[in-house]
Protein backbone atom coordinates (compact mmCIF):
# COMPACT_ATOMS: atom_id res chain seq x y z
CA UNK A 1 0.00 0.00 0.00
CA UNK A 2 1.26 3.68 -1.02
CA UNK A 3 2.50 5.92 1.56
CA UNK A 4 0.39 8.97 2.06
CA UNK A 5 2.11 12.25 0.37
CA UNK A 6 2.60 14.27 3.40
CA UNK A 7 3.60 17.80 3.70
CA UNK A 8 7.30 19.15 4.71
CA UNK A 9 5.57 20.42 8.20
CA UNK A 10 3.81 17.35 8.48
CA UNK A 11 6.75 15.03 7.56
CA UNK A 12 8.76 17.46 9.88
CA UNK A 13 6.46 16.49 12.46
CA UNK A 14 6.65 12.23 11.64
CA UNK A 15 10.13 12.14 12.16
CA UNK A 16 10.31 14.47 15.49
CA UNK A 17 7.82 11.86 16.84
CA UNK A 18 9.65 9.19 15.40
CA UNK A 19 13.18 10.21 16.95
CA UNK A 20 11.77 11.16 20.92
CA UNK A 21 10.06 7.43 20.67
CA UNK A 22 14.00 6.42 19.69
CA UNK A 23 15.83 8.39 21.81
CA UNK A 24 13.50 6.86 24.72
CA UNK A 25 14.19 3.67 23.78
CA UNK A 26 17.95 3.85 22.65
CA UNK A 27 19.83 7.06 24.19
CA UNK A 28 20.82 9.85 23.05
CA UNK A 29 24.58 8.82 22.31
CA UNK A 30 23.81 5.37 20.72
CA UNK A 31 20.08 6.34 18.25
CA UNK A 32 20.99 6.60 14.91
CA UNK A 33 20.07 8.41 11.94
CA UNK A 34 19.12 4.80 10.10
CA UNK A 35 17.31 4.32 13.57
CA UNK A 36 14.80 6.84 12.57
CA UNK A 37 14.43 6.24 9.04
CA UNK A 38 13.84 2.47 10.08
CA UNK A 39 10.64 3.20 12.33
CA UNK A 40 8.87 5.19 9.68
CA UNK A 41 10.19 2.62 6.55
CA UNK A 42 11.94 5.87 4.68
CA UNK A 43 15.36 6.60 3.64
CA UNK A 44 18.33 8.01 5.91
CA UNK A 45 18.67 10.53 3.02
CA UNK A 46 14.74 11.68 4.00
CA UNK A 47 15.76 12.28 7.29
CA UNK A 48 18.96 14.22 6.70
CA UNK A 49 16.95 16.16 4.03
CA UNK A 50 15.11 17.74 6.95
CA UNK A 51 17.72 17.92 9.47
CA UNK A 52 21.07 17.47 7.71
CA UNK A 53 23.10 16.31 10.97
CA UNK A 54 22.53 13.94 13.86
CA UNK A 55 23.05 16.73 16.58
CA UNK A 56 20.53 18.99 14.62
CA UNK A 57 17.38 16.34 14.46
CA UNK A 58 18.24 15.39 18.23
CA UNK A 59 18.00 19.22 19.48
CA UNK A 60 14.23 19.42 17.34
CA UNK A 61 13.58 16.43 19.07
CA UNK A 62 13.92 17.84 21.75
CA UNK A 63 12.56 21.19 21.20
CA UNK A 64 9.54 19.15 20.30
CA UNK A 65 8.69 17.23 23.17
CA UNK A 66 9.32 20.50 25.08
CA UNK A 67 6.77 22.09 23.39
CA UNK A 68 4.55 19.67 23.95
CA UNK A 69 5.31 19.65 27.37
CA UNK A 70 4.89 23.30 27.73
CA UNK A 71 1.21 23.57 25.59
CA UNK A 72 -0.12 20.61 28.27
CA UNK A 73 1.36 22.74 31.48
CA UNK A 74 -0.23 25.82 29.90
CA UNK A 75 -3.45 24.57 29.61
CA UNK A 76 -3.66 23.11 33.27
CA UNK A 77 -2.30 26.72 34.34
CA UNK A 78 -4.64 28.01 32.32
CA UNK A 79 -7.88 26.54 33.77
CA UNK A 80 -10.54 29.27 35.32
CA UNK A 81 -10.34 27.83 38.87
CA UNK A 82 -8.38 28.91 42.06
CA UNK A 83 -4.58 29.70 41.60
CA UNK A 84 -4.07 27.06 44.34
CA UNK A 85 -5.58 24.26 42.43
CA UNK A 86 -3.90 25.20 39.14
CA UNK A 87 -0.48 24.73 40.79
CA UNK A 88 -1.43 21.77 42.54
CA UNK A 89 -3.03 19.76 39.01
CA UNK A 90 0.82 21.15 37.17
CA UNK A 91 2.76 19.98 40.27
CA UNK A 92 1.15 16.59 40.27
CA UNK A 93 1.33 16.14 36.71
CA UNK A 94 4.61 16.86 36.39
CA UNK A 95 6.03 14.89 39.54
CA UNK A 96 7.23 11.60 38.39
CA UNK A 97 4.40 9.83 40.32
CA UNK A 98 2.00 11.89 37.79
CA UNK A 99 0.95 11.89 34.52
CA UNK A 100 3.50 13.55 32.49
CA UNK A 101 5.32 11.04 29.63
CA UNK A 102 9.40 11.20 29.16
CA UNK A 103 11.27 11.52 32.21
CA UNK A 104 13.89 9.10 30.52
CA UNK A 105 14.00 11.09 27.33
CA UNK A 106 14.78 14.42 29.58
CA UNK A 107 17.55 12.43 31.74
CA UNK A 108 18.95 11.43 28.70
CA UNK A 109 18.81 14.75 27.63
CA UNK A 110 20.17 16.76 29.82
CA UNK A 111 23.27 14.39 30.35
CA UNK A 112 23.60 15.09 26.32
CA UNK A 113 23.81 18.72 26.93
CA UNK A 114 26.56 18.54 28.42
CA UNK A 115 28.22 18.04 25.41
CA UNK A 116 26.18 19.24 23.07
CA UNK A 117 25.36 23.45 22.95
CA UNK A 118 22.53 23.02 20.68
CA UNK A 119 20.89 20.70 23.29
CA UNK A 120 21.75 22.25 26.11
CA UNK A 121 20.08 25.83 24.97
CA UNK A 122 16.98 23.66 24.56
CA UNK A 123 17.26 22.06 27.72
CA UNK A 124 17.68 25.21 29.47
CA UNK A 125 14.82 26.71 28.02
CA UNK A 126 12.47 24.67 29.02
CA UNK A 127 13.70 25.08 32.13
CA UNK A 128 13.43 28.87 32.21
CA UNK A 129 9.83 28.44 30.81
CA UNK A 130 8.25 25.89 33.42
CA UNK A 131 9.70 27.87 36.00
CA UNK A 132 8.56 30.94 34.87
CA UNK A 133 5.05 30.34 34.53
CA UNK A 134 4.56 28.41 37.59
CA UNK A 135 6.27 31.71 39.38
CA UNK A 136 3.71 33.43 37.86
CA UNK A 137 0.76 31.14 38.60
CA UNK A 138 2.19 31.40 42.86
CA UNK A 139 2.44 35.33 41.98
CA UNK A 140 -1.23 35.33 40.72
CA UNK A 141 -2.53 33.75 44.29
CA UNK A 142 -0.71 36.14 46.37
CA UNK A 143 -2.51 38.83 45.06
CA UNK A 144 -5.88 36.67 45.04
CA UNK A 145 -4.86 36.55 48.64
CA UNK A 146 -5.05 32.93 48.55
CA UNK A 147 -1.85 31.79 50.04
CA UNK A 148 1.51 33.33 51.07
CA UNK A 149 5.17 33.53 49.25
CA UNK A 150 7.56 36.15 49.35
CA UNK A 151 9.35 34.63 46.86
CA UNK A 152 7.74 33.30 43.86
CA UNK A 153 10.29 32.64 41.76
CA UNK A 154 12.37 31.11 44.78
CA UNK A 155 9.50 28.73 45.36
CA UNK A 156 9.35 27.73 41.69
CA UNK A 157 12.81 26.62 41.67
CA UNK A 158 12.93 25.05 44.70
CA UNK A 159 10.16 22.66 43.66
CA UNK A 160 11.18 21.87 40.28
CA UNK A 161 14.33 21.11 41.59
CA UNK A 162 12.50 18.18 43.68
CA UNK A 163 10.58 17.16 41.49
CA UNK A 164 13.86 16.65 38.74
CA UNK A 165 15.62 15.17 41.48
CA UNK A 166 12.90 12.64 42.33
CA UNK A 167 12.27 11.74 38.48
CA UNK A 168 16.15 11.21 38.82
CA UNK A 169 16.29 9.15 41.39
CA UNK A 170 12.63 6.92 40.58
CA UNK A 171 13.63 6.63 36.72
CA UNK A 172 16.82 5.20 37.62
CA UNK A 173 16.98 3.15 40.60
CA UNK A 174 13.36 1.20 40.64
CA UNK A 175 12.14 1.13 44.47
CA UNK A 176 14.33 3.58 45.45
CA UNK A 177 11.50 5.61 46.74
CA UNK A 178 7.89 5.09 46.52
CA UNK A 179 5.56 6.38 44.78
CA UNK A 180 3.38 7.43 47.74
CA UNK A 181 6.33 8.72 49.58
CA UNK A 182 7.25 10.46 46.62
CA UNK A 183 3.94 11.95 46.36
CA UNK A 184 3.81 13.15 49.89
CA UNK A 185 7.21 14.75 49.74
CA UNK A 186 6.06 16.93 46.81
CA UNK A 187 2.12 17.84 48.48
CA UNK A 188 4.34 18.52 51.98
CA UNK A 189 6.77 21.09 49.43
CA UNK A 190 3.71 22.61 47.98
CA UNK A 191 1.79 23.96 50.99
CA UNK A 192 5.39 24.59 52.69
CA UNK A 193 5.83 27.07 49.84
CA UNK A 194 2.49 28.61 50.05
CA UNK A 195 2.44 28.44 53.74
CA UNK A 196 -0.06 26.30 54.27
CA UNK A 197 -0.08 24.12 56.67
CA UNK A 198 -1.42 21.52 54.51
CA UNK A 199 -3.61 21.52 51.33
CA UNK A 200 -7.38 21.56 52.07
CA UNK A 201 -8.85 18.26 50.26
CA UNK A 202 -11.30 20.79 48.65
CA UNK A 203 -8.50 22.03 46.77
CA UNK A 204 -6.33 18.82 45.67
CA UNK A 205 -8.10 18.82 42.03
Amino acid sequence: MARVRLSVAERREELLRAAVEQIEARGVAAVRIADVASALGVSNALVLYHFSTKEKLVAAAFAYAAEDDLAHLGKLLGRRTTALRRLRSAVRWYAPTGQAKGWRLWIEGWAAALREPALLAVTRDLDKRWKAAIAEVIAEGVAAGEFRCPDPMGAALRLTALLDGLAVQMTSYAGAVSRARAQEWVDEALARELGLAEVPATQQQ
